[in-house]
């Protein structure tokens, strides 16, 4: 018998991977665009600003509320939670974007492309049903103020979060489970669901996932915030009314009512800023589902991916401008930050025009008691409503002047 040896040939082994290569690129998942090598680079430059901004941000928000105990309130517990899941946004996604845009193609294979798109999923999702559970939670303290009592507690807003995580995880996995599926979008260097084929189950996913993970939270949004709009109007209007004659519970109520209006105006700005990230991104999507993706090119889909990305990275700038203990905090505990800190402000109301409204608010019930009694019964109410606040330092203001106006009681009713 004869034994013949065959010599392999390179070229024919090299031909044989091409074949392969633009087997896989027509069955859908590795398909090349025909872009220029510095787009490529343009966008690793963003990506890597983006990335290393928002991992160090968000780290810098973790480390402030587990650092500084008075941060440590069930609505701050919410802020905490974005601030999670944008680091983990970053920190998933930022890394492998790079990487792919220096070798100006997807790297990682299907397995890598699917885990990648899971996690920008995932922690997208939950950012955005987070500041939903924010938006409902000042809603409730700021016009529902007796239920709100029982609505703020630890325990609720840890089972809202832990909610809020299921929710997203349910989104999450539906591509992997066979509804729609993942794939390399864009310059082919990031992935995300197929928003472009159009089955039946792609245009499904791609309807129910913009309605329910952001038109829908969206509305809830925007009702919740013009219901506290009109709370403050109302509020202050019911104030100016009043006069001299106003009541010390009426006060700590309006002073109440100011505070939370301050987290909900970082909350509203949070929103604006997060909307304004991922709206271009879901135009595309619904640009695509309606049947007209063939007039996406491979930048007008790669832009909007990258803005939506860019959306982990703002919250920190938000709340150093803004939250004054946050900037206090960093500022003691990271020395390159000190020039953070600032005299903290006195948002109260003064304790002198407190007293003096307090004091003609009594001297003209004296000869009531049964009245008197109920000013004391809400404004023990209302101060417990105003435990519930951003700043605790604000809060030492507060109960300051609550306690100067106690005293102030105590003298009218020795007198009376």
């Amino acid at each position: 018998m004869t034994c013949c040896t065959a010599k392999t040939d390179p070229l024919m082994l090299t031909s044989v991977y091409v074949f392969v290569t633009e087997m896989d690129k027509d069955h859908g998942f590795y398909r090349q665009v025909d872009v220029q090598d510095h787009a490529h680079y343009i966008v690793a430059f963003f990506v890597l600003v983006i990335g290393t901004v928002g991992v160090t941000g968000n780290a810098l928000v973790m480390y402030a509320f587990f650092c500084n105990k008075k941060l440590r309130t069930p609505p701050n517990f919410f802020i905490m939670n974005l601030a999670v899941s944008d680091f983990l946004m970053a920190i998933t996604q930022s890394p492998i974007f790079f990487v792919n845009s220096l070798y100006k193609g997807w790297i990682f294979g299907e397995t890598g492309c699917k885990m990648y798109a899971f996690c920008g999923a995932l922690f997208g999702i939950t950012s955005m049903i987070n500041l939903l559970a924010i938006s409902v939670d000042r809603y409730i303290v700021i016009t529902k103020p007796l239920q709100a009592i029982r609505w703020t507690s630890k325990r609720r807003t840890r089972f809202i979060i832990a909610l809020v995580w299921l929710y997203s995880l349910a989104w999450s996995l539906a591509p992997l489970l066979g509804w729609s599926s993942y794939i390399p979008e864009g310059l082919m260097t990031s992935c995300t669901w197929d928003y472009v084929t159009s089955t039946p189950a792609n245009k499904s996913y791609t309807l129910m996932l913009c309605c329910f993970v952001f038109f829908i939270p969206l509305g809830i949004i925007s009702y919740c915030y013009l219901c506290m709009f009109l709370a403050i109007r109302h509020a202050s209007r019911d104030v100016e009314k009043l006069g001299s004659q106003v009541r010390k519970s009426t006060l700590i109520q309006q002073q109440s009512i100011k505070t939370e209006w301050k987290l909900a105006k970082i909350a509203f700005v949070v929103i604006i800023v997060f909307v304004l990230s991922w709206s271009p991104y879901a135009c595309v999507t619904l640009i695509a589902w309606a049947g007209y993706g063939s007039i996406l090119n491979p930048y007008s889909k790669a832009v909007p991916a990258v803005i939506a990305k860019a959306s982990a990275i703002y919250n920190p700038f938000i709340y150093a401008i803004i939250h004054s203990k946050y900037r206090d905090t960093l500022a003691e505990k990271v020395p390159c930050l000190h020039f953070l800190a600032q005299a903290p402000k006195r948002d109260c109301i003064s304790v002198s025009h407190s007293e003096s409204s307090f004091r003609d608010s009594m001297l003209s019930r004296q000869s009531s008691r049964t009245k008197f009694h109920q000013v004391s019964s809400v404004s023990t109410t209302d101060t417990v409503w105003s435990d519930v606040e951003l700043d605790p330092m604000d809060q030492s203001h507060c109960v300051s002047s609550s306690y100067s106006l106690e005293a102030l009681r105590e003298k009218v009713q020795v007198t009376g």
